[in-house]
């Protein structure tokens, strides 16, 4: 009897608790008043980024650049907040992805029964024993001593130079392989599973035997250690179809100094501009457009890594568009330049940007080639080096019609180019100009291109990333009086 009571008793303890806590459907009835969402995520000011609150821009060059003849597109956009870098990405932080992935490399060889096989430098189950995907074990140290299977998979990444006897890291090695899941091509109707979902027109009638073809990009290495990288078009079978598998090879070209300048001594850059410490501080060069995007892949895993489950709300980190660029470069105030008057240098006469003030004189602004990142004055926004330094990638193609292509809200014009795509398909738009370029070269509207796997010696980049939401502020009207 005791046992009843009990049970009859505990019973509507516990519906009390559910329908308090769980169930806020409110299944008694009553005014519909919404449901609590837990504790909202306040997203922190990542390192070394800036905020750029939403906003409305004219974008483009309203009266005709008579200087150069080059009409620029114009229209009137808006687009949403986001985190932009501070500076254009350097050297250093460039290395340490190097470093990440030639130590990953090692670890991977580390493992290796041909390298002596420690199968401690690979996780292969979780802590309860169960297997698990085989990942690496960033907590296992490099050996300071190593042993002489350790010393072979060390001295496998390094190459000797067959003339000057020089040790160096073997480039050709330098291989990132990363997967980005297309969220937007997933979400598109035609893509849906589904047939009858593919058309709301009920006046169609719907064939659910249609076969749907969507296009995955994919990439291996060959038996040559070749990276091969390929576009396949397939039928729609899962939402893995829009997973998509890409391998780059990240180290930069170097040579870029001596080939981007015909007939010029620029051997010291090439040697020494990525490799000596004392350049750290100065912007990234030689970087493709397709090294830049594997940059912000590898800079996203790397820091989902180390959140907790806060990681679900943080945006990618990605290259900015061509519109957000713009946006960002001008300023609050929508200025020609980033900063504030048309002039080139203050009153003090301190130039306000590094770029090719004259004919010939590349030192009249204080700089030879490159300068330190953020050396010279902020925008309204607080970026450094918009205008001049290096110019810098944007995911947009490049077309001449430019933003009057794209939606007025948050313009994009993305193309993933194909392997077999004609090359003239591979322009991406580059913005900002650079040390090398005239006045007239680094307005924050001006607009130019570079295919998307040529490096430059004065193309750099800066990361971007979407907010993790978009709040809401009261209109402020005029008090009545």
């Amino acid at each position: 009897m005791k046992k009843y009571v009990y049970i009859c008793l505990l019973l509507p303890l516990l519906a009390g608790c559910m329908g308090s806590k769980m169930s806020q459907g409110g299944g008694r009835g009553g005014e519909v008043i919404g449901v609590g969402g837990g504790k909202s995520f306040v997203e922190p000011t990542p390192f070394g980024m800036i905020e750029v609150k939403r906003g409305f821009l004219k974008m483009g060059i309203e009266k005709d650049d008579s200087l150069w003849g080059k009409q620029t597109p114009l229209r009137e956009i808006s687009v949403d907040g986001f985190w932009m870098d501070e500076t254009e990405v350097t050297n250093s932080e460039y290395k340490q992805f190097v470093y990440w992935v030639r130590d990953s490399i090692l670890r991977t060889r580390m493992a290796d029964p041909s390298y002596g096989g420690d199968e401690s430098y690979m996780i292969t189950e979780d802590k309860n024993g169960d297997p698990v995907t085989p990942h690496l074990n960033w907590k296992k140290n490099l050996p300071r001593k190593p042993n002489e299977d350790e010393q072979r998979a060390i001295e496998s990444l390094y190459v000797i130079h067959p003339v000057t006897g020089e040790k160096m890291l073997d480039w050709s090695q330098m291989n990132y392989r990363y997967e980005v899941y297309d969220y937007t091509t997933a979400a598109l109707r035609r893509n849906r599973m589904n047939p009858e979902e593919r058309n709301l027109n009920t006046d169609v009638v719907v064939n659910p035997n249609e076969v749907v073809m969507i296009s995955k990009d994919t990439a291996y290495i060959d038996d040559d250690g070749k990276i091969v990288r390929e576009t396949i078009d397939r039928p729609l079978t899962g939402p893995w179809d829009f997973l998509n598998t890409y391998i780059v090879n990240i180290y930069p070209d170097t040579t870029c100094w001596v080939n981007d300048f015909q007939n010029a001594e620029n051997e010291t850059y090439l040697r020494y501009y990525f490799s000596n410490p004392a350049y750290n501080d100065y912007p990234v060069v030689g970087v493709t457009w397709e090294q830049a995007n594997a940059f912000c892949a590898w800079r996203t895993d790397y820091l989902l890594k180390g959140l907790g489950q806060e990681a679900r709300y943080v945006q990618r980190y990605r290259l900015p568009t061509e519109a957000e660029w713009e946006y960002a470069a001008r300023g609050k105030d929508g200025n020609e330049f980033p900063w504030e008057n048309e002039d080139m240098k203050s009153d003090r006469g301190c130039y306000y940007a590094n770029f090719k003030p004259d004919k010939g004189n590349y030192t009249k602004d204080g700089n030879l080639i490159t300068s330190k990142v953020g050396i010279y004055g902020a925008n309204t926004n607080g970026l450094f080096d918009m205008a001049g330094n290096v110019a810098e990638w944007t995911s947009t193609v490049y077309t001449e019609a430019g933003v009057q292509a794209m939606n007025d809200l948050n313009p994009q014009l993305d193309y993933k180019a194909a392997k077999e795509d004609p090359y003239r398909l591979k322009k991406k738009s580059v913005r900002g100009g650079s040390w090398k370029d005239p006045e007239s070269y680094i307005r924050s509207a001006w607009r130019t291109w570079e295919y998307q796997n040529q490096p430059r010696s004065y193309i750099g980049f800066r990361c971007v990333r979407s907010m993790a939401s978009s709040s809401s502020t009261k209109q402020k009207g005029k008090k009545k009086r």
